[in-house]
Parts: structure tokens; sequence; C-alpha cells
């Protein structure tokens, strides 16, 4: 392991983020990061749950952007408070009352709710989850995928 990836891990485990869906378990958790889609990685882990699940945050931080994409269906970046990472949760089916941009939030505030939007298909509701360690230009839409997989638990709900 590089250094930069011993300082993710040292700091994403230090964050002591759990699993933004509720009511789901780390042993229903599959670790999806290196499986391909189509051509590329898929650097993620997909959280399967019923439509309409709750999401919540999967630890402190403030919601940088909420986006409509075509993968990614109704999303949420949220940066950590330090700014080193950005949280991706996608394909939601609706945001939180009031969500907005700017919003300060606590591990485990209301985001939104579990969807199938964007590529996601109907018969597999699922929240996509992705951490991503920011560059210095804290860019919302880039930064150098970590596998969340490792550092996602119950323990701290």
């Amino acid at each position: 392991m590089d250094s930069a990836a011993e300082e993710s891990a040292r700091l994403l485990t230090a964050a002591g983020l759990i699993i933004p869906v509720e009511g789901v378990s780390r042993a229903n958790l599959r670790d999806a990061f290196d499986e391909c889609r189509g051509m590329r990685r898929h650097e993620a882990i997909d959280i399967a749950a019923f439509l309409g699940t709750p999401v919540i945050a999967a630890g402190d931080g403030q919601v940088v952007k909420l986006f409509d994409s075509v993968p990614g269906g109704l999303t949420i970046y949220q940066f950590d408070p330090a700014e080193r990472f950005a949280y991706y949760y996608a394909h939601l089916g609706a945001y939180a009352p009031g969500l907005r941009e700017g919003a300060k939030l606590a591990r485990g505030d209301l985001l939104g709710y579990v969807g199938a939007t964007g590529n996601a298909t109907a018969a597999a509701p699922h929240l996509h989850f992705a951490i991503f360690r920011l560059g210095p230009e804290r860019a919302w839409w880039q930064g150098e995928a970590v596998n969340p997989y490792p550092f996602l638990n119950d323990a701290n709900r």
C-alpha cells in the first residue's frame, strides 16, 4: 500500500463511516469495487434495498452538489469536514425534504431514499455509494477512487 492509500485508510477509519442505507448490516454488503461495468471498473459498492428505504449520511460533512445525471440519476456529492474526501450517493428515488447544496450533515442524517434512477434497473433498486480522495482543486466531480467497502460499518449507528 502506498503512502496516499495508507493515509486514506487511516483517515477513513477514523471517520467512523456507517452504512448509508437504513436497516442494512455489514453482513449484507458485497465488495464490487473492482468489478467491471462495461469497459470500466465499478469503483463503488451497490447496496441493495427496497424502493424508498432511507439513505443516510455515511459521515459528517457538507452537501456540495445535488445532481441529476444520465448514469447516476438523482445524486448527492458530500465532502467530509476536512474536504479530503467526497462521498457519492447515486440512483436515489428522491431527496430528503429540504436538502440543499451547502447543508451541513452529521453522520446518520437523512439524505434521501433508495431508488432506481439513472442507468439503474427498476428490478434492482439500490444505492450506488463511492468515495473519492479529492485533489487540491476540490472538484466534486473528480478524484481518486477509494474502495468504501472496508470502511463502512453498522456499529456506529
